[in-house]
């Protein structure tokens, strides 16, 4: 496989990841996201920043989130997260915890 071929299909796999998280499962909340699989949509707006800074491009995080919800973060807030509760708290934390010593 060349390299464009390689890219397009990796690009096309991320679109659809993201149709996945935005229109399938609205749903999952980021902090169920972050506590098991240690990455959310956040995480991939703000890897989007970075492949775009990786090219010169400057965009604000504010920006990436836009591009990569397809609306103002603060809009997907509003309609699909909630409040999450003292459990699953506690679970992000110890998950984090784990995963920072990991990264060490």
């Amino acid at each position: 496989m060349d390299d464009q071929t390689r890219t397009e299909i990796e690009a096309a796999a991320f679109r659809r990841l993201r149709r996945h998280l935005l229109q399938d499962r609205p749903d999952v909340q980021n902090i169920d996201l972050m506590t098991l699989a240690g990455f959310c949509r956040n995480c991939l707006a703000r890897w989007v920043q970075e492949a775009a800074a990786d090219r010169g491009i400057e965009m604000t995080k504010d920006e990436a989130r836009t591009d990569y919800y397809g609306m103002p973060y603060a809009d997907w807030v509003a309609a699909h997260q909630a409040e999450a509760d003292a459990d699953k708290q506690a679970a992000f934390r110890e998950a984090f915890a784990r995963n920072v010593g990991d990264a060490g």
